[in-house]
């Protein structure tokens, strides 16, 4: 399933704008995120990403890519989607924070493998436990 993420994201940026307040991101670096490195304390780095400080900044699912001048220097920076930790409103420090996602770890072990009920005919078996779930039924 799609996650939320890139859409909180975007709602964010131009609840931030629309406000009139300088949108920020908190960034956790990786190897697949692209920052200028020299800005980066205890693998975290804080991006303003207001219309002022950034060019051709696109927001997309996956990645979010920007220019930005960094000691006078255009850079090229680009951060994937699931390294963001948060986006905030620098004025007043509302937005939204982000838990960090670890991958799901691949299981090959038969006694990892869900349980599954038979009902004796093509009906889906009912739900063993955990959260309750709404399905549209036509």
């Amino acid at each position: 399933m799609p996650s939320t993420t890139p859409y909180l994201i975007r709602a964010i940026y131009e609840w931030c704008v629309d406000n009139g307040f300088t949108p920020y991101l908190a960034v956790r670096v990786d190897e697949r995120t692209r920052v200028p490195m020299d800005y980066v304390r205890d693998g975290e780095i804080v991006l303003n990403v207001s219309a002022d400080a950034t060019r051709n900044l696109t927001i997309g699912n996956d990645v979010i890519q920007f220019s930005a001048r960094f000691n006078g220097r255009s850079q090229e920076l680009s951060v994937p989607v699931d390294r963001v930790g948060g986006i905030f409103a620098k004025e007043n420090g509302q937005g939204l924070a982000f838990p960090e996602v670890e991958p799901p770890a691949l299981s090959t072990s038969a006694d990892d493998a869900p349980e599954t009920v038979e009902t004796g005919d093509d009906r889906p078996a009912p739900p063993t436990g955990g959260r309750p779930k709404l399905q549209v039924v036509k």
